[in-house]
């Protein structure tokens, strides 16, 4: 902690990085909790001097700030209401679907908004507590885009970035939230806007000029004072988040890991052909396209369950939601539907689990698989696409990456891509990966596993505070 009774570096994010409990004698009883974001900012705020505003995930939860893996962890407390109309409304049930191109219709509702505003004020005030004279807070994610404003209207003296891990909409599409304005104006109280890719960055500079008055000039925005007077420069740039990708190479290397992946493959009957899909349960990841494209592979006789076989794991996610109840009804039912046509005594034509895994067991699942598919309609970058490259430390299996994910901008030069809207043409690309020889297995797989060692976790988090840390001193306007 700085001695000017705050911490240096301050993590705003919609979750703790570990789930919190209370029992009935008040102490806090805490484990690690799974997600992209917790994988990825881990690293960064171990030995920092730092702490971590975030929702314990759980409702009606009130704890004090503690320490946990090394981390200042302060939670802020979301009621029952809190969590069915910002969380699971306006975030999941609005912005989701907006921000992902509209796969599922957004549903607008003031009292949604009013939650969202309300929570957002809640995670700024907890973040300027905490924080000492000039620090750096770093904000995260579509649930806290109004936190920006709010923090430099309560500590202009902050250095504050903000990283939106999905994408960024269109204008087209943006234009459609009735409260556009309030989330540009929230998210330009950052310093610096990181996104994905450069074309989300681009989409929010063309909504900066569409909605506002403000100046731009390529990345930068120029803002006013309240007084019309200049204000702050404000840059919108792309920043691709990667993994902790030599923890995944290391996994993958060790005995018992790759003892589990034979186990893995004997179990399954030892097939020729393992394919793995690995996704929450979310209809942005194209689970059902994936699946029916397998399933008419099958029809045609391009593959037979006796040579080959598909494993998706599906973990749970918010299951509160209707549209991913729907989901999970289509998905479990066509996955029924075909094994119930395709499959035979001792093969299943797809293994689908429910669940979610240690990173343990997905090292092991990732060097079984010949076959990774990621056939997402549209996603900000996708993780498993990396973690599947850096665990195949023996340089096989092939990656099946659809051109719709962030991480095809990195992964274009060794995976196979995909538009998962042409089911013809993914079959076409299944079925060459299947047979891809080894040698142009290795070859693929060496330019994948360069840019994935390389471009970890770390760089990612030196280079976006790096580039918040050397922009200019602020101005006195806010």
């Amino acid at each position: 902690m700085s001695g000017k009774g705050g911490y240096d570096l301050v993590v705003v994010a919609n979750r703790l990085p570990v789930d919190v409990t209370v029992g009935d004698d008040g102490d806090i009883a805490w484990k690690r909790s799974p997600g992209g974001l917790v994988t990825a900012l881990e690293p960064v705020m171990q030995g920092a001097d730092g702490a971590w505003v975030g929702w314990s995930g759980a409702p009606d939860i009130e704890a004090e700030p503690f320490d946990a893996d090394d981390m200042r962890l302060v939670p802020v407390s979301l009621s029952a209401d809190d969590v069915e109309r910002y969380y699971e409304g306006f975030s999941n049930d609005t912005l989701w679907p907006l921000y992902h191109d509209v796969i599922s219709p957004p549903t607008y509702h003031r009292t949604w908004w009013d939650a969202y505003r309300r929570v957002n004020q809640r995670f700024a005030d907890a973040a300027a507590a905490q924080a000492a004279e000039g620090a750096i807070v770093w904000v995260h994610d579509y649930q806290l885009q109004l936190v920006p404003r709010m923090l430099r209207e309560l500590r202009p003296d902050l250095r504050i970035g903000f990283f939106n891990h999905i994408p960024f909409p269109p204008l087209e599409l943006f234009q459609q939230l009735p409260w556009r304005r309030q989330v540009v104006d929230g998210l330009l109280g950052a310093d610096l806007i990181g996104f994905q890719r450069a074309g989300d960055a681009s989409n929010f500079v063309r909504a900066v000029r569409r909605l506002t008055d403000y100046t731009t000039r390529g990345p930068i925005i120029s803002t006013t004072g309240p007084d019309g007077k200049p204000g702050r420069h404000v840059r919108a740039a792309a920043f691709p988040i990667s993994i902790d990708s030599r923890r995944f190479d290391e996994l993958a290397r060790t005995p018992e890991v790759q003892a589990r992946a034979r186990e893995i493959r004997s179990d399954l009957g030892d097939p020729e052909i393992m394919m793995l899909g690995v996704d929450r349960l979310d209809y942005t990841k194209g689970i059902r396209h994936r699946i029916k494209a397998y399933g008419e592979l099958l029809q045609d006789g391009r593959l037979d369950v006796e040579h080959a076989t598909l494993v998706q794991v599906a973990s749970p996610s918010r299951e509160n939601v209707d549209a991913y109840a729907e989901l999970r009804e289509h998905v479990e039912g066509l996955v029924g539907r075909i094994n119930g046509e395709y499959a035979e005594i001792g093969h299943a034509a797809i293994h689908y689990l429910h669940h979610s895994y240690p990173p343990e067991e997905m090292a092991a699942l990732y060097l079984a698989a010949d076959v990774m598919l990621v056939t997402s309609l549209r996603d900000g970058m996708n993780l498993v696409a990396k973690e599947y490259v850096a665990a195949r430390s023996d340089d096989r299996g092939a990656l099946v990456l659809s051109e719709f994910t962030g991480a095809a901008d990195e992964l274009s030069s060794g995976a196979l891509l995909v538009n998962p809207h042409d089911i013809d043409g993914m079959k076409d690309i299944i079925v060459a990966a299947a047979h891809l020889d080894g040698r142009e297995q290795r070859k693929r797989m060496r330019r994948l596993r360069r840019k994935v060692l390389n471009d970890d976790v770390a760089r990612w988090s030196q280079s976006f505070l790096g580039v918040l840390t050397a922009m200019p001193p602020r101005t006195d306007h806010v």
